[in-house]
């Protein structure tokens, strides 16, 4: 660290969420808590959903379809329910546009699965959301930890 600027390349992470935002403010409150060395981009469906990220913590924030594909390009991960990846899920608010952007993302892709808008991962244990985001959160930090260690 020089000058207060950690010298080990920051990551981004892109947190995607709708409706009411609750699965987003959860991901980021954990992201925070484990005190990554990280960027958090929280990007809404809607103005609540975004809203919720940002009071939770997330560092940037956007709403709309435009930020979500513009931010999968340049995401090292992107945190978010399962249905981030399915054209029209979570009532209409993940367009094809959209998901499409995030299953082209070169980033990791970290899917919550929630069971909900006709997705079932068959073999999923029926764990909580919060165990699930632990899991995902846990993901970054073994990544991270890697990078750390090949420096």
């Amino acid at each position: 660290m020089i000058g207060g600027v950690n010298l080990v390349k920051c990551k981004t992470i892109v947190v995607i969420d709708g409706q009411g935002g609750g699965l987003g403010k959860a991901i980021v409150e954990k992201i925070k808590k484990a005190a990554l060395n990280v960027k958090i981009v929280g990007i809404g469906t809607n103005t609540a959903a975004t809203s919720a990220m940002l009071k939770a913590g997330a560092d940037e924030a956007a709403t709309g379809e435009n930020p979500v594909i513009y931010n999968a390009g340049y995401a090292d991960y992107i945190i978010g329910g399962l249905g981030i990846i399915s054209a029209n899920s979570m009532f209409g608010e993940i367009s094809p546009a959209m998901a499409n952007a995030v299953s082209s993302s070169r980033a990791m892709k970290l899917l919550i699965p929630l069971n909900k808008c006709n997705l079932f991962v068959v073999g999923v244990l029926d764990n909580g959301i919060s165990e699930k985001i632990d899991e995902a959160i846990s993901k970054i930090i073994v990544d991270t930890d890697s990078l750390i260690m090949q420096k």
